[in-house]
This record gives structure tokens, C-alpha cells and sequence, in this order.
């Protein structure tokens, strides 16, 4: 388990100040491997549209990825969302992880004047979704005729310099076997995942990755978790806390149950104060253990 990759949400808190450029260049300076953001559109706290951040962030730095954290169905038609995600991957040098969902908030879509998908054709959605992104950005002329999307002799030009990273967001037994089909990772969120179904769920991901004769190993796992060493944290399902020895025990059992990344979300008082030592002290002892 030597390949791990760890990660670190950027706010998406549009507040006074807020500059996720600046973040994003200290996450890359404190070795993180990528910055992940989002996509959240909704709501009255004001918050920064996850897109244009990353953008925002990829320009802001040199080495570090930029994941969606992850992009919702049906905010943007998969064809353009081919385009997008092919000029940022080239813009930013080979840098974006692009994560997908089927969409979580059925509140967001009503909000927005867009339809709320049925639960199946959010998953159905998504494995169209992920067959038109391919298509276009590997073949001339691409037609699809889904249920839900299609194209038509599109053409998109450049085509990718390389395979974008497509990583999803699933939980559901059919969600899942798409994952396994068809991505290239999975980040489910310790919220909706705890340990002890994390495990299961894993493995129905795996199992339809050798159904569709893949290798188990093609497929990252990346656990997404709230994060601080404030050890007196308020504990909720979804957050790891410290100090830093228990942090660093619990974070490793993740890793012990076959996960090859981690997604830190700051969560607590002084999240700069926590990244430092989540670099300086955690990791280092996650990448020994491994």
C-alpha cells in the first residue's frame, strides 16, 4: 500500500478574506496530493460554485490535483461537462480528479428549476454519463443514445492528453456496480459509511469490477472524512478527532480496510493549525505504517 494519496477540502465559505487559491497553494506546500471541493449550488450561507474554485485553485499552483467532490447530476449536461473537464485537465497540466454523484439534494434541483431524477435515473444517469465523457474524449464523431442523455456526431477537439480520473460518489447496490464497471475510484464519506457497512459496500465495488474483468487494484479507494486534532471536538459520525495517537490509529484501521487515500475536510477551530500538524505529524506516521 505504498501509492496512498491524501487530500484536503478546500471551504467553499465565499466570507470576507476567503482566498482558495492561498489554500490551495498550502495544501500543495505541506504535500497533500490534491485539493477537493463540493458541489453544493444551493442554500443561504454564500459559498463558492466548486468549478469555477478549482479553476480558481489549479491556476493558483503547480503540482497539486484538483478533485469535485462531487459533481451532482443533473447540474450540468454531460456533454458540456466533457468540455469543461477536458480544458481544465489541460489548462492545469494533467491535474483533475474528476469525482461524480447522481445528485444528493433533490431540495437543490427543485430550488434551482431543474427535475428531480427518480433514484434510478440518477444511477442510470450517471453510467450514461460516464459513457458519453469517454466517447468524447476518445472518439470522432460520437454518437450515444441513452434513456436519459445522447449525443450526436459530436466532436470535441483536443481530446485529453491522458485519462481523466473519474472518481464516484455511490452507496446504493446499483450505484456501486457501476462504480465498479466503470470508474477509476471511489470516495464514499464516513457520514453515510461508517466502518463497519464501509467494508461491504467495498466489496460489492470490487466484486463488479472482476465481474466486468477488471482488476480490483484499477479502482482507488478514498475515504472522505471531517477532520481536527482538537480533542475536544463535539464527536459526530462523520468526523475523525484527536489527539494526534488516536487520530493516527483510527485513520490507519481505513487504511488497514484496503482504502488507498484519504480526504481531509477540516472541521475544526483552527483548521490551518490542524493541516499543519495533520502533515507534520499524521501523515508521516499513516505513509510509515503502510
Amino acid at each position: 500500500m505504498s501509492d496512498l494519496r491524501f487530500g484536503v477540502g478546500l471551504s467553499p465559505a465565499a466570507v470576507p478574506g476567503a482566498d482558495p487559491g492561498a489554500a490551495a497553494r498550502r495544501a500543495e506546500e505541506l504535500g497533500f496530493d490534491f485539493v477537493s471541493a463540493p458541489d453544493h449550488l444551493h442554500g443561504t450561507s454564500a459559498s463558492f460554485e466548486p468549478w469555477t474554485m478549482l479553476s480558481w485553485a489549479a491556476a493558483a499552483t503547480s503540482t497539486i490535483s484538483v478533485a469535485t467532490r462531487v459533481l451532482g447530476l443533473p447540474y450540468r449536461s454531460p456533454p458540456v461537462l466533457a468540455k469543461m473537464a477536458e480544458t481544465l485537465d489541460r489548462l492545469s497540466g494533467g491535474r483533475l480528479i474528476l469525482g461524480l454523484g447522481g445528485g444528493y439534494s433533490d431540495v437543490e434541483f427543485r430550488a434551482f428549476g431543474l427535475r428531480v431524477p427518480s433514484a434510478r435515473d440518477k444511477v442510470d444517469g450517471l453510467e450514461e454519463e460516464i459513457h458519453i465523457l469517454r466517447g468524447l474524449w476518445s472518439r470522432p464523431a460520437f454518437t450515444f443514445e441513452g434513456r436519459l442523455y445522447g449525443t450526436e456526431a459530436a466532436e470535441l477537439e483536443p481530446k485529453p492528453k491522458r485519462r481523466i480520473p473519474i472518481w464516484l460518489g455511490t452507496y446504493g447496490p446499483r450505484a456501486l456496480a457501476v462504480t465498479g464497471r466503470l470508474a477509476d475510484g471511489w470516495i464514499p464519506s464516513l457520514g453515510f459509511a461508517p466502518p463497519d457497512r464501509v467494508v461491504l459496500l467495498r466489496d460489492r465495488v470490487l466484486e463488479a469490477a472482476r465481474d466486468a474483468g477488471r482488476q480490483p487494484e484499477e479502482i482507488r479507494c478514498v475515504y472522505n472524512l471531517e477532520f481536527t486534532l482538537d480533542a475536544g471536538a463535539e464527536a459526530r459520525p462523520s468526523l475523525v478527532s484527536g489527539p494526534v495517537e488516536q487520530a493516527i490509529e483510527r485513520l490507519g484501521g481505513f487504511l488497514a480496510l484496503g482504502f488507498t487515500g484519504l480526504n481531509f475536510i477540516p472541521a475544526g477551530p483552527d483548521p490551518a493549525a490542524d493541516l499543519e500538524r495533520l502533515a507534520g505529524e499524521v501523515l508521516p506516521a499513516l505513509r510509515k505504517g503502510a
